[in-house]
């Protein structure tokens, strides 16, 4: 199997339990929740550096302009994905958050043909207007347009191109794209301390595990990610991705038992048929070849 498969694979399971690590966080305003997020991923990052000596990337690329401005473009999004889905949780908006990540295939999928020159597939394309059906369902059961679903599914899949074509490897990129946001956490941190706001102040010693721990466990997953973007293409990070949030619906109906009207679950059920026929067409193909 490709190792890519592997690893999107893992960033994907991790990101899908995700919601249970933020359940824990629920007294935590979500910005001061991205702000430990990014500020002990660094920290983290710095030790992984240091152990393995790999600096000399860091020279290099304080003289390309270019490539600090895409991955400033890239940190940018990853904040706008984590707070969007932060505030999702914390406001008992789990299902619409999986929704996003429901969503966010066919943003692969569009992203893979409209800008890497991708060419899905017949039955590629039937999964996609058939979960295409679904996402416009929800929409019209809502009444309005899903905008905590589209914020999530449009920033991850700009992510998620922008560490593809990207110029560094997944713990470069990362580590860049830390160190980058790290200051301004840093500044917020203590603007939050200072206001006799922040959880540091209030001295709640499980809670700050909580947020320390946050470091490594948003690192891990994003470095799995860029390593397995790299390695296969978009179409199948597309498929991958529903991992996810199927995860993350079943945690919202069944653990934190959010409201779910049963015309939504047609939806859903579109959706699904989608992977069905996305993954059934994908296992054809390989038999044939």
């Amino acid at each position: 199997m490709n190792p890519g498969v592997l690893y999107a694979a893992g960033a994907y399971i991790a990101w899908g339990l995700f919601p249970l690590y933020f359940h824990q966080l629920a007294g935590v305003m979500p910005l001061e929740v991205v702000m430990h997020r990014t500020l002990w991923s660094a920290v983290f990052l710095l030790c992984v550096l240091t152990f393995l000596r790999r600096w000399d990337w860091l020279r290099a690329v304080a003289r390309q302009p270019r490539v600090l401005a895409a991955f400033a473009l890239s940190a940018a999004l990853l904040t706008l994905n984590w707070l969007t889905y932060v505030w999702a949780v914390h406001n008992q908006h789990l299902l619409d958050a999986s929704l996003g990540y429901f969503i966010l295939p066919l943003v692969n999928v569009a992203i893979g043909f409209f800008v890497l020159h991708e060419r899905p597939r017949r039955g590629q394309w039937l999964a996609v207007v058939v979960a295409s059906s679904g996402v416009l369902w929800l929409a019209v059961q809502a009444g309005h347009p899903p905008w905590i679903a589209l914020i999530l599914a449009f920033s991850f899949g700009g992510y998620g191109l922008l560490r593809k074509v990207g110029a560094l490897g997944a713990l470069e990129g990362l580590s860049l794209e830390t160190f980058l946001l790290a200051p301004l956490a840093l500044l917020g941190l203590a603007y939050l301390s200072w206001q006799g706001n922040s959880t540091f102040v209030k001295f709640d010693p499980a809670l700050m595990g909580w947020l320390l721990f946050g470091g490594p466990m948003t690192a891990l997953p994003l470095l799995l990610f860029a390593a397995g973007a790299r390695r296969i293409s978009f179409t199948t990070m597309g498929i991958l991705q529903y991992i996810s949030p199927s995860l993350q619906f079943a945690i919202g109906v069944w653990l934190f038992h959010e409201p779910f009207a049963s015309a939504r679950f047609v939806g859903f059920v579109l959706i699904w048929a989608a992977l069905v026929i996305y993954s059934l067409e994908g296992w054809w193909v390989s038999r044939k070849d």
